[in-house]
C-alpha cells in the first residue's frame, strides 16, 4: 500500500500550449531565469499574438517551465526557454524543446533560430543535442548588470 502512495505522489511532466491565465508563473518563472525578466504584461502580450507560440512545462498541476516562439513566413526565432531552478538537470528542458520543435514543423516552419550566451554551456549543449548548430555571434550582446557585455552565438536548425 505505502508503494501506491509514493507512486500517486510521482506527477509526470506534460507540455502544452500556455494560456493568458499562465502569465504570472510565466514571469515568475523568467525573472528567475534572466538578469531582466519579462514581466506580467509582456507575457499577456505574446500570448494574445498569432504569431508566437508558447509551450508550456507542468509537473502535475504545477507549471515549471516554457518555451517561447515567434513565427515569421516559413521561420521562427525561440526567444525563451525556461525552467524553475528547482527542476533543471533532468532533461526536461530537451523535451519541452523537442515537441516546442515538432508544434513548429506542424504550423509550415522549416528553419529556427535562437541566439545564446556564449558561456551558458548547460544551453548550449541543450541546443547542440537538439540538431542546433552555430552560425554567427553577436560581440558583446547580453548586458549584464554589472555593466559587463556577454557575446551570443547565433544558432540555427532546419526543420525540413
Amino acid at each position: 500500500m505505502n508503494m501506491f502512495f509514493r507512486w500517486l505522489g510521482r506527477a509526470k511532466p506534460s507540455i502544452d500550449t500556455a494560456s493568458l491565465r499562465d502569465a504570472p508563473r510565466l514571469a515568475q518563472i523568467h525573472a528567475a531565469s534572466f538578469h531582466r525578466g519579462w514581466g506580467e504584461g509582456e507575457f499577456e502580450t505574446m500570448l494574445a499574438e498569432r504569431n508566437t507560440m508558447i509551450h508550456r512545462l507542468r509537473l502535475g498541476r504545477k507549471l515549471i517551465g516554457f518555451i517561447v516562439s515567434r513565427i515569421g513566413a516559413d521561420e521562427a526565432e525561440i526567444l525563451s526557454v525556461a525552467l524553475d531552478p528547482n527542476q533543471r538537470g533532468r532533461g526536461l528542458s530537451r523535451d519541452l524543446l523537442l515537441q516546442h520543435l515538432g508544434h513548429l514543423a506542424g504550423r509550415g516552419v522549416r528553419t529556427v533560430f535562437l541566439e545564446v550566451e556564449e558561456n551558458n554551456q548547460p544551453a548550449r549543449r541543450l541546443y547542440e543535442r537538439a540538431g542546433f548548430a552555430t552560425v554567427g555571434r553577436r560581440e558583446r550582446y547580453y548586458l549584464q548588470p554589472g555593466g559587463e557585455q556577454l557575446n551570443a552565438l547565433l544558432m540555427r536548425r532546419d526543420l525540413s
